[in-house]
């Protein structure tokens, strides 16, 4: 009989079901990286836009960022183990619906619809762990698993895309995480407690709705212009999207139970912290968007190949998130976090150097600097947002830090997208060759994956010149979001080192803070 000071260990149920959780956790991240490396094969496939190929990437980061608090606060109503099997079926439907998509349109719902999905699977994890391990030891362990998780997905993820291209189409990707949510379907009720809060907030669903709609509003303005230039159109959605969020600020201020807490902005640490991570996922997801593509249109490499080159960066950001911070434990973590910017900085200026011919070497040397430096970044100011907020809105603070994360991701897309898809067009413009017809151009215009199939039915000389051209113009825009990242990641170095240092360091590597962790989803790091 346990007595009332114990907490009662796990037993191999609960070590199952963290099998179960953390393979859900994978698939997660998985689901944000194996997309890149198709990203070739469905321009030449599906022909979208430059502005709709944008949404098909990062409509997914944007949807869960949207509905991460929504779906955490609904988990706590209808039970978390009942929105993870919900939220794994749904997932599960969808993703055959992706991978058949006949459209770019069609396309975009289904990874609009994948977010919403996602968002019901992720809040649900880690609150499961909390309750299925209440010995402190079993629980660190399980949390460290948990973690490992993420870093196994991104590693993992664009291998088995490769190798799912190398065979099959471009919608075999979505079918990856199939065989997974079907054993969380099966084995979950099995092994899962479930979990509902007591005290759960009321779900405001105006505040979820407001979200979103101003995240998507100023996003679409942004993307039409990158693709058609200023217009009306595109300056008003951004100003409809600022007004909404403006409004959506003013509501979480007046109501009792906001969807999140912006009084939390106000404890300093708290909020440097949150920049700051927000800030480094929005830098190397946006960078590594252009990777894959530049693997394949501008080197030839196959899909498999491709994603074989992106495994030392995957294993460098595994190495890094794990070990940095135990092996300086005795160091403050504002100044580890300064350090690794620091080093990622480096890496994206090496990236600037990447050229048309002989690129490889350096890019995969810069890829593998940039993740050395932000492994550590991420997990210690996750643990920082965490920890500077008062026990009681812990489970808040988490619930932000996941959004932060999502949108940062999300946004890095879109807006280094966009700036790489301007620069695209103006270098193809002024340097195309004449005589080319009104749809060739367009369509060379539109993205690289399009040129080189229109340049493959030119002449060979014209097709040469074209293919050239929009090589060129695509590594120009490379070299350029490169410089702006490597801007941004120098500034927040500053930053870091700055509003950060006054946050002691642990004694030990298990005092940082994965108890004060209560509510939270799946990172996206």
């Amino acid at each position: 009989m346990t007595s009332p000071t114990t907490a009662p260990r796990a037993t191999r149920r609960e070590w199952v079901g963290l099998a179960i959780l953390s393979l859900a956790c994978l698939l997660y991240v998985m689901d944000l990286t194996v997309l890149h490396l198709a990203v070739p094969a469905i321009t030449e496939d599906l022909r979208p836009t430059s502005a709709q190929l944008l949404w098909i990437i990062d409509v997914y980061g944007f949807m869960v960022a949207g509905a991460l608090v929504t779906m955490g606060t609904l988990g706590d109503r209808i039970g978390r183990r009942r929105l993870l099997l919900v939220g794994a079926a749904a997932f599960g439907a969808v993703s055959v619906l992706a991978a058949f998509s006949p459209s770019a349109e069609m396309l975009i719902v289904s990874r609009a619809l994948l977010g919403i999905t996602g968002a019901t699977i992720a809040p649900s994890t880690l609150s499961l762990i909390f309750h299925m391990f209440q010995d402190a030891k079993q629980r660190t362990t399980a949390v460290g698993v948990w973690i490992s998780a993420f870093s196994a997905g991104s590693a993992i993820g664009p291998v088995l895309g490769g190798l799912m291209l190398e065979w099959f189409w471009w919608g075999s990707v979505f079918l990856l995480g199939l065989p997974v949510m079907a054993a969380l379907l099966v084995l979950g009720p099995r092994v899962l407690p479930e979990y509902r809060d007591p005290d759960a907030k009321r779900l405001d669903v105006l505040s979820a709705a407001m979200s979103v709609v101003a995240l998507l509003a100023v996003v679409y303005g942004l993307k039409q212009i990158a693709q058609d230039g200023v217009t009306v159109a595109a300056s008003v959605s951004i100003v409809a999207g600022v007004i909404v969020g403006v409004l959506w600020v003013r509501r979480q201020r007046r109501l009792d139970d906001p969807m999140l807490d912006v009084g939390l902005f106000r404890i300093r640490a708290f909020s440097s912290a949150l920049v700051t991570n927000f800030l480094s996922i929005f830098v190397m997801v946006g960078y590594f968007l252009f990777i894959a593509q530049y693997l394949q249109l501008v080197l030839g490499q196959s899909p498999l190949v491709a994603g074989l080159w992106s495994l030392p960066s995957a294993i460098g950001f595994i190495i890094s998130s794990n070990l940095a911070p135990r092996l300086l434990s005795g160091v403050r973590p504002g100044y580890v976090v300064a350090g690794g910017l620091a080093t990622s900085t480096v890496g994206l200026v090496l990236l600037t150097q990447v050229d048309v011919r002989d690129g490889l070497l350096v890019l995969v040397l810069a890829s593998v600097v940039i993740s050395l430096g932000l492994g550590p970044v991420f997990g210690l100011t996750t643990e920082m947002i965490v920890g500077s907020a008062p026990p009681a809105k812990a489970g808040a603070a988490t619930g932000m830090s996941e959004t932060a994360a999502e949108l940062g991701g999300a946004l890095g897309i879109a807006a280094l997208g966009s700036i790489a898809v301007t620069v695209y067009r103006g270098g193809v413009t002024s340097g195309l060759p004449a005589g080319l017809s009104p749809e060739t151009t367009s369509a060379v215009k539109d993205t690289l994956g399009a040129a080189l199939t229109v340049a493959a039915d030119l002449p060979p000389a014209t097709g040469a010149a074209v293919r050239a051209v929009a090589q060129q113009a695509f590594v120009s825009g490379l070299q350029l979001t490169s410089a702006i990242a490597a801007l941004i990641a120098a500034v927040i170095t500053v930053v870091a080192a700055v509003t950060l240092r006054s946050i002691p360091a642990p004694a030990d590597p298990e005092e940082y803070p994965n108890d004060e962790v209560h509510e939270s989803g799946c990172p996206t790091h």
